[in-house]
């Protein structure tokens, strides 16, 4: 049986505006200790995750455990990472967000938040606004399901 020809066209549009919102979040967001896209994300699945190996966090990221590594290094080194010997096994660490990691990650969210509801605000209708309430746990639901 063949798709929907409507699934591939909201799949190009999707993709193609997703793209473009995160280029302009980068380009506008300038915030006390940028970090690269492989901290961002590594940072991030710490704080909704929870302390974790190296090894999971680069599974989980989808990328080798030696790019895992050498993230992980330079977060270290910047005071967003706390290693602690694993209570299970001596031989592994464990990975957690430290109280300087949590901080930056929720001033880069909230300067992002701002630069979204500065946009929604002086472009956008109450309705449309609305509509995008209800795209965004579909968004979320799509990026969860790839």
């Amino acid at each position: 049986m063949a798709r929907d020809p409507l699934i591939d066209e909201v799949a190009g549009a999707l993709h193609s505006s997703v793209r473009l919102l995160v280029q302009r979040l980068r380009q506008t967001q300038a915030v006390e200790g940028d970090l690269t896209s492989p901290e961002t994300s590594a940072l991030a699945r710490l704080d909704r995750t929870g302390p974790t190996t190296a090894a999971e966090l680069a599974r989980l990221e989808r990328i080798s455990p030696q790019s895992m590594g050498a993230t992980v290094a330079a977060l270290e080194e910047r005071g967003l990472v706390a290693r602690a010997p694993d209570p299970a096994d001596g031989r592994r660490s464990i990975l957690s967000l430290s109280a300087n990691g949590r901080a930056l990650l929720q001033r880069r969210r909230s300067a992002r938040s701002e630069h979204l509801s500065e946009a929604l605000d002086l472009a956008f209708t109450r309705a449309e606004v609305k509509q995008l309430q209800a795209a965004a746990p579909l968004i979320e639901r799509l990026a969860q399901n790839i």
